[in-house]
């Protein structure tokens, strides 16, 4: 339990990368400034979104091999890449790159399931096979194989002048280990332990055997914990929309107030057929934050955290959550900053 004998080990943050379509350098150069800041906060890691077809950062990777040159310590991560929208053959080969120019950095963070208004997108993204596509695990598996260095062909060697491998390059020997499952679900968190992954769980959960948040992403830790060869020791990151306003201006308050109170409502039973459960966005001073933290079944149970920032804000607000966060919460909830 990470109370002040165990203090919280590991705090990162977690961005979208909103962009104005007339304007995406913009939006894109926000993004790496914040991770800079993060950086130079003593953030242990930086995540970032994946949304395709939308203002927001559509090419993580790419994102991340940018913030790979401005940043020399921080750990990069990706919350999640929908494996709906990869192939795993290539994005093995992105990831292993970019985590080589990185210096071993890369926290790569994915996700199973038909892309989003998949029968929208279909045509576009496998024309001719958009039918016979397999979504699910088997996916991810295949993606893992790549990474850790499973055969690709069953050819190696020369062929004329040219020099061919039969297995991914380059070769990221660690990589292997810093993949991570973003699941919210038992079969999820059961699939991630048992293949060895990092576990991530987020504000978004299914409700299955209960309708409290906290208890559903406790059982979901622990049965991913049950199934993984670390047992205890595996990693689990928990990822919740955390907002302290220990600096904020009165501006800023009432604006976080009023965004939790919009999204307050979802949070009191489950949603749609899929019956998603959504956490209370936690707004107000790192003491307060600490209190409610200290007192969720789940966070007890970790020692991780990649807390999200809200979609909506503007880049000044960033800044003042992400200081408040290292300077506030972090300490309160027993975290040192690295520099």
């Amino acid at each position: 339990m990470p109370l002040p004998s165990r203090p919280l080990r590991k705090l990162g943050f977690l961005t979208i990368g909103l962009f104005d379509e007339a304007d995406p350098r913009r939006g894109h150069e926000s993004t790496l400034e914040i991770i800079q800041l993060g950086e130079q906060l003593g953030f242990d890691s930086a995540w970032v979104r994946h949304r395709h077809l939308q203002y927001g950062i559509s090419s993580p990777v790419a994102v991340l091999a940018a913030a790979s040159q401005r940043t020399s310590r921080i750990e990069l991560g990706t919350a999640v890449i929908p494996l709906g929208w990869e192939n795993p053959l290539r994005l093995a080969e992105d990831l292993a790159t970019v985590d080589v120019l990185s210096g071993g950095r890369l926290n790569p963070g994915v996700s199973v399931g038909p892309p989003l208004h998949y029968d929208r997108v279909k045509d576009a993204l496998y024309p001719g096979t958009g039918d016979v596509e397999d979504f699910g695990y088997e996916r991810v598996r295949r993606l893992l194989g790549f990474v850790r260095g499973e055969p690709a062909t069953g050819f190696r060697g020369a062929d004329g002048f040219e020099v061919f491998s039969d297995r991914v390059q380059p070769y990221s020997p660690g990589l292997g280990s810093r993949m991570w499952y973003g699941g919210g679900s038992l079969r999820s968190a059961r699939w991630a332990g048992e293949h060895a992954m990092n576990f991530l769980t987020s504000s978004v959960v299914k409700a299955e055997e209960s309708e409290d948040f906290a208890e559903i992403q406790l059982s979901h830790v622990r049965e991913f914990r049950a199934h993984h060869p670390d047992g205890e020791r595996a990693r689990v990151s928990q990822g919740l929309v955390v907002i302290p306003t220990d600096s904020a201006s009165s501006e800023q308050r009432a604006k976080y107030k009023e965004y939790a109170d919009r999204r307050t409502p979802r949070t009191s039973s489950p949603q749609g057929p899929a019956r998603m459960m959504f956490a209370p966005d936690l707004v107000g001073s790192s003491a307060e934050i600490a209190e409610r933290l200290y007192g969720h079944a789940a966070f007890r149970e970790i020692d991780e955290v990649a807390f999200a920032l809200p979609f909506t804000f503007e880049h000044e607000d960033y800044v003042q959550i992400l200081t408040d966060l290292a300077t506030g919460l972090g300490p309160a909830l027993g975290w040192r900053p690295r520099h």
